[in-house]
This record gives structure tokens, sequence and C-alpha cells, in this order.
């Protein structure tokens, strides 16, 4: 009889260290930043099952970026395998608060200019993954604006200060705008009470539209952002279809779903003995245009059919 319970002991001192602990650090769980559920869907199908080979350790902020250093020490202090913090913020958290878990990040905006990386092809480190840039992406949204609004000839870029990429982005608005020959005004937003003085700011200018560059902040507060669009009437694109979701006009940005399967297959490379530092950040590759056909309506602008045939989503 004590031969076979320690037999069995044994078996299941060994099952249980089959068991691999996965880390997950995201503002909440569904999203632009947060496909979560798309994430670990694409772990079933690579044949990872929660309570039979891994255990999923979720942590979500809520929008709350001081909550990051806490929830990221408890991940540490659990010895998680691996950890994924799809957004440049909890993966900074992460990357600070160790040096040997590895990490992978599912849609920063700017990898290797946000210190997460050293270079795409060679991330260095224990941290890698994949980044929502692409550099024309801004030129596309604009065409996309003008082929709406085709008397557009004033833009205004609402774009958030407290990112530190957000002085790119206005440098790729700045050229991209050049070859258009339409005039932009960007508008940097570093509080959040600042809203409305941004959107008379582009009255005052008479701009004819308006390019959203989002950051976790900014999608926190679309629904109050796409309001102030529609109550100045303003065409806008955005970058997520969050925004049309909540009311925006258009938005043309990476798939996010995508990035998120993509970001499993990391994952499962890293469990399976792969280094962070030899896996190559990669770009995206799907993309996706999404039409609020009410909210043009309601400002007054005709969707022209040659838009409407690029889409992949009308509400």
């Amino acid at each position: 009889m004590a031969a076979l319970l320690l037999t069995v002991s044994i078996a299941e001192a060994q099952q249980q260290e089959k068991l691999r602990k996965i880390g997950i650090i995201a503002e909440r769980r569904k999203g632009a930043l947060g496909n979560i559920d798309i994430f670990e869907q694409a772990l079933r199908k690579l044949g990872y099952v929660e309570g039979k080979n891994i255990i999923i350790e979720r942590r979500y902020t809520e929008g709350d970026a001081k909550r990051l250093p806490a929830v990221t020490a408890d991940l540490v202090r659990l010895k998680v395998d691996v950890i994924l913090a799809p957004g440049t913020p909890a993966a900074l958290a992460a990357k600070n608060a160790t040096p040997r878990i590895p990490i992978v990040f599912a849609s920063v905006s700017d990898a290797v200019g946000s210190g997460l990386v050293e270079s795409l092809s060679r991330p260095g480190g224990n941290i890698t993954g994949l980044t929502q840039m692409s550099p024309e992406l801004d030129g596309k949204r604009l065409e996309i604006l003008k082929e709406t609004v085709p008397r557009l000839s004033r833009v205004a870029v609402l774009l958030d200060r407290t990112v530190p990429q957000s002085t790119l982005s206005e440098r790729e608005m700045q050229a991209v705008s050049q070859r258009f020959g339409i005039k932009v005004q960007v508008l940097g937003i570093g509080d959040a009470n600042a809203f409305d003085d941004a959107f008379r700011a582009m009255s005052k200018e008479r701009a004819g539209g308006l390019i959203v560059i989002s950051s976790g902040r900014f999608l926190d507060e679309s629904k109050r952002i796409t309001d102030l669009a529609m109550k100045h009437r303003l065409p806008a694109i955005y970058t997520a279809k969050d925004y049309v979701d909540a009311g925006g006009l258009v938005s043309y940005g990476v798939n996010f779903p995508d990035l998120f399967r993509r970001a499993a297959i990391y994952v499962d490379k890293l469990l399976q003995g792969a280094k962070p530092a030899e896996l190559p950040v990669e770009q995206p590759t799907k993309f996706e245009l999404a039409i609020n056909l009410k909210t043009a309506k309601q400002i007054g602008v005709t969707i022209p059919q040659s838009v409407l045939y690029q889409a992949d989503r009308v509400i």
C-alpha cells in the first residue's frame, strides 16, 4: 500500500512539473491593447490547455499605470516561465522588473525608440515580440481621409504627449502631409482636461478633418474623443476600430487580433527553449478599415463607394 501511494505521489509530482506558468499583464482583457481571449485561443490551438500543461496568471490594470510595478513584481515572485506584456507601458514595467524571465510584447508602437529592444532584427536581452508600427500607415490614413473628404486642405492631428513616440508620429505626419499638399495642425495632449481646448483650437483653425494617433490613454477616452468630433461635425480617422465602435467615423490600422495570435507563437517558442534575444521583432502584416455609416449621416458626410469597397467592417 505504501509503495502504491509513493508511486501515485511521484506520478502527481511529475505531472505538476510539466505545468508551465504564463504571466499576463494587460490593461484589460478585451480591446485593441488587450485581445487576451484571442491570445488564449491561439495557445489552445498550439496544444496548451490550462490546468493540464499550463497555468495562466492574469493581471489587469484597468488603465491604471500606477499598478504596473506591483502586478509585475507579483508575477516575478510567482516565478512564471514567460510574461505576455502587450503594450509599451506593461512591456517596460516587465523589462524593468526582471532581466531573466522571457517577455513577449504584442502591440508596442516603437520597440527600439522606447528602449525595449536594441534592434528589430536582434532584440538582445530577455524581451521580443510584435510591433504595431508600420511607417506607411500615417500616409494611408491621410489618403483615406482625403478620399472621404475630397476638399480637405487642413487637417488636425491629435496625439498623446505623455507617450515618448509622439514626437516620431508628429514628424511622420508633417512629412506625409507635405506630399498631399495639406496643412497640418498638430495638437499634443498632456492632460485629460485639455481635450475640449484642443477641439476648440481645431475649429478656430477651420480644420476640415482629424487624425487621432492612438495611445492607451486615448483608448480609455475613446467615447469622449469621438463625441467631441461628432459635436464639432469633424470627419475623423482613428488608428483602431475601438473608436468606430464608440461612434468614430473611420479607423484604419493594424489588425490587433492577428498580433495577439502571433504573440502566442512567440510564447510557444520561448517555452520550447528559444532565446528572446534571438527572436526578431515582427512588424504587422494585416490591416483593417472600419467605417461607421451612422456617424457619417449624423455629421453630413457621404462615404464614397471607393472607400466603402475597401472596408473590412461597416457599421
